[in-house]
């Protein structure tokens, strides 16, 4: 009750990228928005906009509670999903809202993320059909690699890090991070029987060695995931595969 008592009278001063711009010409446009209480996030507040002052304001979002990855905005420079991100902590600067980077605009704050989605496919080429009667594979949890793999596994593909990615802004052909912690995975999973030819596709300029080693997908993953270790343990797995067929080892 008392956090409620504090949170009345308190406004929430959001700057909302408008693409096309407003009827006035501005880019920006300024919004008041109550603050409802510490559980307050700015998809809460995106949605009040919507609803009380301005039905026209175009965002996603889905489950509302991290996990789908639709909500991806940029709030004061930085990379987060709405749903995520705390009024509580914007509320004495107030918040610059803009549109995920390096994907078109479609209206506001919602991207086409077709681009992202297609380099995904392309990190990792499908793996043939099992033919019928073949059994599942059983993954023991406990083996070296599922143990690898168990944290990355939980990427929800929001494309923050992309977004965030200073080297996927500059060269369109990058892969990105989302793809190659995708093309990790693939690779260490011993089922798909495919592991060389994902190697083969983001062992490239377009793909593992375009990367800078920045960690700024790192620093905005919402699932605390790294793309960067995984990016380096594929860029140790190419080089030793590479020695290993110079000097007649296989693999």
């Amino acid at each position: 009750m008392a956090t409620l008592r504090q949170a009345q009278g308190k406004l929430l001063m959001l700057q909302v990228s408008r693409t096309p711009p407003t009827a006035a010409g501005d880019r920006w446009q300024s919004f008041e928005v109550p603050f409802a209480g510490e559980s307050m996030s700015l998809l809460d507040g995106l949605i009040w906009i919507q609803r009380n002052t301005d039905p026209t304001l175009a965002f996603r979002c889905a489950c509302r509670v991290g996990m789908c990855g639709t909500c991806g905005v940029v709030v004061n420079g930085r990379e987060g999903l709405a749903c995520r991100t705390m009024a509580r902590d914007l509320l004495d600067g107030g918040a610059r809202v803009e549109p995920m980077r390096h994907m078109p605009v479609v209206r506001d704050l919602v991207t086409d993320g077709s681009d992202f989605y297609a380099k995904l496919r392309q990190a990792t080429p499908a793996a043939p059909n099992p033919s019928d009667g073949v059994r599942l594979a059983v993954v023991d949890p406990d083996t070296p690699e599922r143990r690898a793999v168990d944290p990355q596994r939980e990427c929800i593909y929001c494309g923050l890090c992309y977004s965030a990615c200073t080297v996927a802004g500059l060269d369109e052909d990058f892969l990105g991070p989302a793809a190659l912690n995708r093309a990790f995975l693939a690779v260490l999973d011993e089922r798909s029987g495919s592991a060389d030819e994902t190697l083969d596709a983001v062992a490239n300029e377009r793909g593992l060695w375009r990367c800078h080693t920045m960690f700024e997908c790192e620093a905005v993953c919402p699932k605390g995931i790294s793309p960067t270790l995984a990016i380096q343990q594929l860029k140790r797995r190419a080089i030793v595969r590479k020695f290993r067929r110079l000097f007649g080892r296989g693999g």
